[in-house]
């Protein structure tokens, strides 16, 4: 959760009233947030206290004074919701060069016009351009900010990428002048701007915003010119975004105008820019201010929270977290909510549900009993129930269990295993860092690191997991499915296959599996393998299938493999031993 840091004083002002620390305190409980800190009594002499606020991760809104101002007082009832407008049609234009298109490819921007700074207010205007930005914008990687003085450039912008040798202008703060050539090895020192350098430094060309002049106004995503400096004296603002998401740069300039407009001239009124980006069908007007409408049902809303309230009574709860709704003209049990440009958080009717709880607040919800008695209708899932016996007869049979991470890095899925990506794995769109790439579609990966990580340990190492793997499956309402798998491990200083076989037939056995001497002969029930080579991961010769029948007279399918790890595999995974390996499909049980 970010932790907001804000003027005592100047929020109590914002708020029209005094409250003690216990009573602001109990506030935030209601509202869903935490007060972290009063620092009241641990002020110095000249300073002012302060509240230190945990907000939660979602609500982009409240990571600046005037947001939690803002949502507090529409939750009291004391303001409305903000009428976010459109100045005009645009006087300015931003034109996206097709050369950012394997750099940056989006941007968008605003101005604020006529708009009033105080040092507290400018303070809290950059305060939450670097919360986004390592929030929402994942340290730049996603969305970069910049903002300008609009009187110190001269419009329409560009927005290209421009070889090195051509850029050449004085940064943020500095008095000299830097080209694109030595730009890194300017801030490679530097402890704020250093951390960045890597979204860039890797390219040919660098983005650049550019004036009508061709001055540049700032180098995205690390910093901007000297010359659009923004001061107390600033009158009209220019804010320029570039990103590598559209939906997140919409998110990002949304958030931006509705905190500070309410310092412009004509309150709450943005002036917006035209992006002309015809390569790639993104010309459009930004920011878009037009709330989102989803519907939420009312026995839904009422079903979960125990109440029995009507449409009308529910849209006054909602209008407390600033969401405007009303019945719905074509079905009574149908909620018709506005989404406002301050809530990107609500994507789906059970987000409205919980603000609803909120603003009804939980300790008012009734109390009920459960529909179910966990005595008497609770049991566990039949896949459970197999995974626990497969546990237990793989424990018995003196093998230790090993919990590893369900995320694994896209070479320890594929590459270190030999294997190629058949696009089955889920991959996340943007891993915090390279272990964490994908969904694993193996046990293996998480047993062999395991093993690595205590390989000094006493030989044999013999370990197993019962665990969910996910597969990709565009067929299917989520994408992707899990299936539980049983797999088993021994390192030792021989391969030791006959310990993984021993082990499968034990597994087996125990689930009253018998095998089968002559498949092909038979169609009885059981299980047998057969040599696989094409499975790269084992040792040529030496890597089978596991077939399985699960009932007489059925087709036999192929439930896992079995074999000694290929060299290749072992030394990719730092592993110094023999290794043997097995893994089945555990729902074949059910």
């Amino acid at each position: 959760m970010p932790t907001v840091t804000v003027d005592k004083a100047d929020l109590f002002e914002l708020l029209g009233k005094q409250y003690t620390t216990e009573e602001f305190e109990e506030l935030c409980f209601d509202f869903g947030i935490e007060l972290d800190e009063d620092t009241t009594n641990d002020v110095q002499p000249g300073e002012r206290p302060e509240y230190k606020i945990d907000i939660p991760a979602n609500r982009y809104d409240m990571l600046c004074i005037e947001g939690i101002a803002q949502s507090l007082n529409e939750f009291l009832g004391r303001k409305e919701l903000p009428n976010y407008k459109l100045s005009s049609s645009p006087k300015y234009s931003l034109t996206v060069d097709q050369s950012t298109e394997s750099i940056r490819p989006y941007a968008a921007g605003a101005i604020l016009r006529n708009i009033t700074f105080t040092e507290r207010s400018y303070q809290s205007f950059i305060s939450l351009q670097d919360k986004l930005h390592s929030n929402l914008c994942r340290n730049r990687t996603l969305v970069a900010i910049g903002t300008h003085d609009l009187d110190k450039l001269e419009g329409p912008f560009q927005y290209k990428a421009l070889p090195k040798k051509d850029i050449d202008f004085i940064p943020l703060n500095q008095n000299q002048s830097v080209t694109g050539e030595n730009f890194v090895d300017f801030y490679s020192k530097d402890k704020n701007l250093g951390k960045f350098l890597h979204i860039i430094e890797g390219s040919d060309n660098y983005p650049v915003i550019l004036d009508n002049q061709n001055r540049i106004a700032s180098l995205p995503p690390i910093i901007n010119s000297e010359r659009s400096k923004i001061t107390l004296d600033t009158k009209n603002v220019f804010i320029e975004l570039t990103a590598t998401d559209k939906t997140k740069v919409e998110i990002v300039v949304n958030q931006l105008v509705a905190m500070f407009s309410r310092y412009t001239s004509e309150p709450f009124t943005i002036e917006p820019i035209e992006i002309i980006s015809k390569h790639n069908d993104q010309s459009r007007i930004t920011p878009n201010l037009k709330p989102r409408i989803i519907n939420a049902e009312i026995d839904y809303i009422n079903n979960y929270l125990g109440l029995k309230l009507s449409g009308e009574e529910i849209s006054k709860l909602l209008l407390k977290m600033s969401l405007v709704a009303k019945v719905s003209s074509n079905d009574s049990n149908l909620l018709e909510v506005q989404i406002p440009i301050t809530r990107p958080d609500i994507l789906h009717q059970a987000d409205v549900m919980e603000d609803a709880a909120i603003s009804y607040g939980y300790n008012n919800l009734p109390k009920t009993r459960i529909t179910s008695n966990t005595t008497k209708g609770a049991s566990p899932l039949p896949i459970n129930k197999v995974s626990d016996i497969i546990r237990n007869a793989a424990a018995q049979s003196g093998w230790s269990e090993v919990l590893p991470l369900t995320l694994c890095s896209h070479d320890e899925n594929f590459r270190f295993l030999n294997q190629t990506d058949d696009s089955k794995a889920v991959q996340l769109a943007n891993p915090k860092t390279q272990e964490y790439q994908v969904v694993r579609t193996s046990l293996i990966p998480g047993i062999l690191k395991t093993i690595r990580e205590n390989r000094k340990h006493s030989l044999p190492i013999k370990v197993f997991e019962a665990g969910d793997v996910v597969f990709k499956d565009l067929s299917l309402e989520r994408r992707a499915f899990n299936q539980r798998n049983w797999g088993a491990i021994y390192a030792g200083k021989t391969s030791g296959f006959e310990h993984a076989q021993g082990l499968l037939g034990k597994i087996m056995q125990t689930l009253r599996t018998p095998w089968l001497e002559n498949p092909k002969n038979s169609n009885e029930k059981g299980y047998w393998i057969e040599e696989d080579p094409e499975n790269k991961t084992y040792f040529p010769g030496r890597g089978a299938k596991i077939f399985y029948r699960h009932r007489n007279g059925e087709e036999a399918k192929v439930v896992g493999s079995i074999g000694v790890l290929h060299p290749t595999v072992l030394s990719n995974f730092e592993i110094p031993y023999a290794a043997s390996a097995v893994e089945i499909n555990a729902e074949i049980f059910l």
